[in-house]
């Protein structure tokens, strides 16, 4: 029992002297094992929820990244603050991306390769307080920081409320942009009238502050909520002292140019033409822009050609077009008919109220042809995207 006793004994020795010759070995093996990384989260783009605490006092708002943006790639970026108008002010922090500049990035991504900085203003202020435009340049300021904005790329816009707050960051921070847009603006401010008996010298100042900064103005020609005459003014003030303006009045259009004006694939062009420091440039460029295309009137013969039923490309509906006389028409499966108008042979668009909605002409069916000139269908395109709608054989359902 004893000599059992003493082997066990001696075979736990070896065993913990085994156990003890390896121990280090083991330790350093554990040491030399990377520890696992933890995983970065997704990538956030898109409109995203920001805040910003400034004299004491939070605000929301949002800031744009293109899907593109990334964190650790050293990339600059070309940076726009947007100021909003009257009916998008609040606390909540994300009004202000239902209109202007914001939809119109919904609209179309691929046109604003942009870092986009959209505060918000207090229900109860104006883009014009001190305490506002302080804001708004600390909310660019953060961003800027944060989302790699580029100092030589950064631009100015603002629709109506923001076009009276985008004029006075213009005039205050004039170095700081590389170009600026205003839609139904102004430097005579609604809510100060009497700023109005300062029309012979405001405009000439803001101009001399300004200097040859490029701006786009645009304005509805029927808007009476800020008058035309406004964006006018400041126009005969740039071109007379030199600067570099251009002026957009979009015939028949109220207040609301903006939606027209961020729609146009032109000016985020416009913007990244322009760089700090800026080319000195005089240019004086007014346009008054149709509320529709110039239209053509086509034989009977060729509006023959183009009616017929036409079916969706995944099958799901059917549009009938007919003539009646020497004008073409478009009905839905629903039975809504609307006057199609001519603006080539084969391009037409839809004549609807425009001026009721500030969008361009929305829809165009550009018509197809085969080798032999027989229409096989049409490119339906409106302001956000394309569907291509076939022509049924006759007797095909």
């Amino acid at each position: 029992m004893i000599g059992r006793m003493s082997r066990l004994f001696r075979m736990c020795a070896v065993c913990l002297g085994f156990a003890w010759a390896g121990w280090p070995v083991a330790a350093d093996v554990t040491a030399a094992k990377p520890h696992p990384t933890k995983p970065q989260p997704p990538q956030d783009t898109g409109f995203l929820n920001r805040r910003i605490v400034l004299n004491g006092i939070t605000y929301r708002f949002q800031v744009y990244l293109p899907e593109e943006w990334r964190r650790d790639d050293g990339k600059k970026w070309p940076i726009i603050l947007a100021l909003h108008g009257r009916g998008e002010r609040g606390s909540e922090g994300m009004w202000q991306t239902q209109i202007g500049l914001p939809e119109a990035v919904r609209n179309h991504p691929d046109r604003w390769p942009f870092v986009i900085v959209m505060p918000q203003c207090p229900e109860t202020a104006h883009w014009t307080d001190p305490p506002m435009l302080d804001m708004a340049m600390a909310a660019l300021d953060q961003e800027s920081t944060e989302f790699h904005g580029d100092p030589s790329r950064t631009y100015l816009t603002g629709l109506s409320l923001g076009g009276y707050g985008a004029w006075e960051l213009a005039r205050i921070h004039s170095h700081r942009w590389a170009a600026i847009a205003i839609a139904a603006g102004g430097v005579f401010w609604s809510y100060e009238p009497e700023r109005w008996q300062e029309a012979s010298i405001l405009p000439a100042e803001y101009a001399r502050a300004i200097g040859r900064t490029p701006v786009w103005l645009f304005h509805g020609s029927l808007d009476t909520t800020v008058v035309p005459r406004q964006s006018e003014l400041m126009y005969d003030a740039f071109k007379a002292s030199g600067g570099n303006i251009r002026l957009w009045i979009y015939q028949g259009l109220k207040h609301d140019c903006w939606t027209r004006a961020y729609d146009e694939p032109e000016l985020p062009h416009w913007m990244l033409a322009h760089r700090l420091p800026t080319v000195p440039e005089v240019q004086a460029e007014y346009n008054v822009i149709p509320l529709r295309p110039p239209t053509i009137i086509l034989s009977v013969a060729v509006l023959e050609t183009m009616t017929g039923e036409y079916r969706e490309a995944n099958g799901h509906e059917i549009e009938t077009i007919f003539r009646q006389g020497d004008e073409l028409f478009e009905k839905s499966v629903g039975g809504n008919v609307v006057l199609l108008e001519a603006e080539s042979a084969d391009t037409f668009f839809r004549a609807t109220d425009s001026a009721a909605t500030a969008r361009a002409e929305d829809v165009h069916l550009n018509f197809e042809r085969d080798t032999y000139g027989r229409v096989t269908g049409y490119l339906l395109t409106d302001n956000r995207h394309q569907e291509h709608w076939l022509k049924l054989a006759a007797g095909t359902k």
